[in-house]
């Protein structure tokens, strides 16, 4: 079986590399995806599409599989093309740019085009998938999919990466807690920073690494709660993360954000602290809930 593999963010993206690797077990894969992280999903996946065209009026595939950010490719492709095309949308576009990070109102101009578009991608694909049970209710509800045509696959993670180890020594003078995110709202880094405020008697150190839109902001609030109890590190490669999930007593596996949104998936990370068998705190969310109890 021949596939065609087509995403707007680089393979390496957890969600992309884990579906890669669950399509090489049973078919030969050619792979277009971005080389690094794009800086805008709209040029880079013109750019995919335009490197795409030749393969895909050629033919010869059996299955297209648009992987994320592919909802631009997708909106392109699905006209030029009668091969079957499995479409990863993973989440909605409309519902992360409207109501979890609120950058339009759900009425204006681009609120109808994300709506559009993430309607018209899912509904031109032979079928969808997505990360959760409770993203899956939700495309059938607000977009009017069959719900025959949608299927929940797991975010997972790099198992090869993230792996038992052993733990961190006992002689610390403090309980290392753990959380990295990219301080999107989603994240909710600022719940996280009060929650170290609450317990700043006792003997737990909090090391927070990223960065993102809401990181000056996180910082800020530790400032002015006079917080000695948090360290704040850069991004880091993602076995250094394995290596920090290793080291940490507890970690935090969010979603912490209030969005409705942050109740419909299963962050990535939570994947990870499970794959290395450490102590995880989770959310009280819907979807956290469908997955661990």
């Amino acid at each position: 079986m021949r596939v065609l593999l087509i995403t707007g963010r680089e393979i390496g993206y957890a969600r992309n590399e884990v579906l890669l690797r669950a399509l090489q077990r049973f078919a030969q894969v050619d792979v277009i995806a971005a080389t690094t992280e794009p800086r805008s999903l709209f040029w880079n996946s013109l750019l995919m599409t335009v490197r795409t065209l030749p393969k895909v009026v050629r033919g010869g595939y059996d299955l297209i599989v648009v992987g994320f950010y592919g909802h631009f490719i997708q909106a392109l492709i699905s006209r030029l093309t009668s091969t079957p095309i499995l479409f990863d949308a993973f989440v909605s576009s409309y519902d992360t740019l409207c109501f979890d990070r609120q950058l339009f109102a759900p009425d204006s101009l681009p609120g109808r085009a994300a709506f559009w578009l993430d309607r018209t991608t899912t509904h031109a694909a032979s079928h969808v998938l997505l990360d959760t049970p409770r993203h899956v209710d939700y495309f059938v509800q607000t977009f009017d999919l069959p719900v025959e045509k949608v299927s929940a696959l797991p975010v997972g993670c790099q198992e090869y990466i993230f792996q038992p180890r052993a733990g961190p020594t006992q002689n610390a003078s403090c309980t290392q807690v753990l959380y990295y995110s990219t301080y999107l709202p989603l994240h909710g880094v600022e719940t996280v920073i009060r929650a170290a405020d609450q317990l700043r008697q006792e003997a737990i150190c909090l090391r927070l690494i990223g960065n993102g839109p809401e990181f000056m902001a996180a910082r800020q609030l530790a400032t002015e709660l006079q917080l000695d109890n948090i360290t704040f590190a850069p991004p880091v490669s993602l076995p250094t993360i394995a290596a920090e999930i290793a080291a940490a007593d507890i970690c935090l596996g969010g979603h912490f954000g209030s969005s409705e949104k942050a109740g419909r998936v299963v962050p990535g990370k939570i994947y990870q602290m499970l794959a290395m068998a450490r102590p995880v705190i989770a959310a009280a969310s819907p979807a956290n809930c469908d997955l661990l109890t």
